[in-house]
Order: structure tokens, then sequence, then C-alpha cells
């Protein structure tokens, strides 16, 4: 494996990558928000259906917070730092909290 050359790596890739990550994965996140609207509405709206509905609201612009800014970082510099581990604790709870509210409105 020695004769990998990474003189012609450009740097700006990856960032690049991280990017459209986070702006796929925050889209992903808004149809999941907006599946949950759906089905809570669907059949006549109970309150706690609105309740998990506004909650899986409420996550997904802390998970878009988080994005934002993530790609705001990415953006800024030549090598942007490492993604701290608050906002990574953030971003796993936001998505498995909706995880968790689509599980609850489905049942």
């Amino acid at each position: 494996m020695g004769g990998v050359s990474t003189a012609g790596r450009d740097p700006g890739l990856q960032p690049e990558r991280t990017r459209l990550a986070w702006r796929r994965t925050t889209l992903s996140a808004a149809v999941a928000a907006v599946l949950a609207v759906r089905a809570a509405l669907h059949g006549g709206a109970s309150a706690a259906a609105v309740v998990g509905c506004a909650l899986c609201c409420v996550l997904w612009l802390g998970f878009l917070w988080v994005a934002h800014h993530r790609i705001r970082a990415l953006a800024a510099g030549a090598r942007p730092p490492a993604l701290a581990p608050r906002h990574a604790t953030a971003t796993a709870l936001c998505a498995v909290a909706m995880a968790v509210c689509a599980v609850a409105l489905l049942v």
C-alpha cells in the first residue's frame, strides 16, 4: 500500500462532500417531518398526534440549526474544524428522537 501518492489530492473535495451530505440529511429529515405532519392529520388529529407532530417539527428545526452551522464551518476555511462533541450529540439525539416520534405516530 506504499505506492499511493497524495500529491494530486484536492483538499477542498472532502469538505464539499461533507457539506453535500449534511444537505441531503437535512432534506431527509424535512421529508420525515412532513410525513409526520401528514400522518398526524390523516383521519382526524388527536391531541397526542398533534403533540408528536409538533415535537417532530421542533426536532427537525434543531437538526437544521446544527446542520446550518456545520455547513457554514465547512465553507469558511481551508481546513474546517472538527465537529464539536455537543453538536454531534445534538444531531444524534435529534435523529433518534425523530425516529421515536415517527414510530409513535404510526402506532
